[in-house]
């Protein structure tokens, strides 16, 4: 989807801006998986036109020609949950997106906001929120860097707030139509006030494993992420992990499974170490 430049720019700030204010009392256990970055848009074409002259000589002429750069804004836009009742009355909102707005052929920036709620026998269980915004350089290359901060709050893990800035680099493994595969690699400063505990401030190494895989021309889509964050001079892990199954309805929507995990060294009394959930939903996305 192609448009212009000024409105692209104030829409994407003020979806920010508005999505932090309205779920200031929320947080995401397991970090979204992103959008896919783009195949390259900027790229030098060579094209051969070989053609035999009168006297049988051939003439070959060579046209390089470089694209313009494209401002590209993608998005994608996932809702779903479980509901349950008998013995156990519980219900749980998911609502996940992923947001791609590329500024040049070097220069990308990415936002992947997050809202749950869940209530279980007439009790709040979960209100979490994650939002981030990352600056991606070199987004077209094997070889990218990135730099990123984001906001966290939990009522499950009982957080009020988590604050995090990392710098970092990227990979690409694979980088074909239908398989997708990165691994990037990043240091966090990260401060987390939590409820009863004290504040904690802690630096961390982030490895994010990501891949995505196409099937049966396009209709499937398998994406899974795992993330390995430990903390540097001390014992203090923190690793989720998703994996989704997606079949196209149309070509915007599809139906989606996602089973995610997510688990803390730290946390504070009463909570479990560990959480995992399971869920269905609909998707709607543009590339």
């Amino acid at each position: 989807m192609f448009l212009s430049v000024k409105y692209i720019r104030i829409g994407f700030f003020l979806f920010s801006f508005l999505f932090i204010r309205a779920f200031a009392n929320a947080q995401i256990v397991e970090q979204p998986d992103p959008l896919r970055p783009s195949l390259p848009d900027s790229v030098k074409i060579s094209k051969t036109d070989s053609s035999r002259t009168k006297t049988g000589q051939q003439k070959t002429d060579t046209v390089n020609r470089v694209k313009p750069i494209l401002h590209i804004f993608r998005y994608r836009f996932t809702a779903d949950g479980t509901v349950t009742s008998g013995n156990v009355n519980r219900t749980l909102l998911q609502l996940t997106s992923a947001i791609d707005y590329q500024l040049s052929n070097y220069f990308k920036l990415s936002s992947n906001p997050s809202f749950v709620y869940g209530k279980q026998n007439g009790l709040l269980a979960e209100r979490e929120w994650f939002g981030d915004l990352r600056t991606t350089f070199r987004h077209e290359k094997r070889l990218y860097y990135m730099a990123f901060g984001s906001y966290e709050r939990s009522n499950l893990r009982q957080i009020n707030h988590r604050l995090t800035a990392a710098a970092g680099f990227g990979y690409k493994v694979l980088n074909h139509k239908r398989a997708y595969l990165s691994v990037t690699d990043v240091i966090m400063d990260e401060k987390t006030d939590f409820v009863e505990l004290d504040d904690v401030y802690i630096v961390r190494n982030s490895v994010r494993l990501y891949g995505e895989y196409t099937f049966d021309n396009d209709r499937f889509t398998v994406t899974h992420t795992t993330f390995y964050q430990p903390a540097l001079g001390q014992y203090n892990v923190r690793w989720n992990a998703s994996l989704s199954v997606q079949m196209k309805l149309t070509s915007a929507t599809s139906l989606r499974t996602t089973l995610a995990n997510a688990y803390e060294s730290l946390v504070v009394p009463g909570r479990q170490n560990n959480d995992l959930r399971f869920t269905i939903g609909l998707v709607y996305e543009r590339k």
